[in-house]
């Protein structure tokens, strides 16, 4: 009964980093293999909920976009200028830099905290628990001073 209570443990756990990484890819990509994509600036003109959207100021001139929107963070305020680099085949940027790269990853920081205490508790592997809540948090905390 103990291997399939671990087993089960293990499964959650991992479940829970792989999706944080899924998820964190989806923007990261972008931000880590940037080269040859379109680079700007965008000027927020204005936010939803989850979006912000402005004028945007391709590096390449003839770019045929004028307005872009990229996903909502605690630095975009209206009138704000970010560097970003646009996904291919839409009109949704993405921050670059330090702040856009460790934006993108904060849901594998947050999987990374959340996992922490299945490995922990359930698994009693404490330092591995620590060692995995440490880096999450970091992660988090690099996040929030970067942007």
């Amino acid at each position: 009964m103990t291997h399939v209570r671990n087993a089960a443990m293990a499964l959650v756990a991992l479940l829970l980093v792989v999706a944080g990484a899924w998820t964190s890819w989806n923007s990261a990509q972008h931000v880590l293999l940037a080269k040859g994509r379109e680079h700007g600036t965008l000027t927020v003109t204005g936010c939803t909920d989850d979006t912000c959207s402005g004028r945007y100021a391709p590096e390449d001139a003839s770019s045929p976009r004028r307005t872009l929107t990229i996903a909502r963070s605690v630095a975009a305020e209206r009138g704000v200028t970010i560097p970003v680099v646009v996904k291919p085949g839409t009109d949704e940027g993405v921050r670059t830099g330090w702040g856009g790269g460790l934006h993108a990853w904060l849901p594998l920081g947050g999987a990374l905290v959340l996992a922490a205490p299945l490995i922990g508790g359930g698994l009693r592997l404490p330092r591995t628990a620590w060692s995995m809540a440490v880096a999450g948090a970091a992660l988090l905390v690099a996040a929030f001073f970067a942007l």
